[in-house]
């Protein structure tokens, strides 16, 4: 097929007797083109967002502190029986302690005696500083063991 035929001008002798075809937009033009940036508005609104932030983190205090409250009443507790534990084996340890102190009191005199047999008018046991009431001697002063 010719163009001749297809353009339906017969007779044509050169393709510049040939009429423009050219293409255009359709009857009625084209559709708008959308350029500009659409953000959709579908979703939960800001302060719907920040009430629910708001409502957790109120929430999540609430059991912080019910929480503190809870660890503070056990704590309590376990104080109280700490203390009652402590005051009910106090006798037995106090007794241990004293029969610990009496020994190392008697090797402590008898050191004393030892040492001092040579002064004139040492008496062994006697409180050089004359206070008149007996103190025991400070926490570990009968302890070689911790020198």
């Amino acid at each position: 097929m010719t163009e001749a035929v297809i353009r339906n001008k017969p007779g044509m002798a050169s393709i510049k007797d040939m009429p423009l075809l050219q293409d255009g937009p359709p009857p009625g033009g084209f559709a708008p083109v959308r350029y500009a940036r659409r953000i959709p508005t579908q979703g939960p609104s800001a302060i719907a967002i920040f009430l629910a932030t708001f409502g957790a983190f109120a929430w999540g205090m609430y059991q912080v502190g019910q929480g503190n409250k809870k660890r503070r009443l056990m704590n309590r507790v376990i104080k109280e029986e700490k203390y009652a534990a402590r005051r009910a084996i106090l006798p037995l340890i106090q007794a241990e302690e004293d029969e610990r102190f009496v020994k190392e009191w008697r090797k402590y005199l008898e050191d004393e005696a030892r040492i001092m047999k040579n002064v004139p008018g040492w008496k062994v046991g006697e409180n050089v500083y004359n206070s008149g009431r007996w103190m025991p001697p400070a926490t570990g002063e009968l302890r070689p063991e911790v020198w």
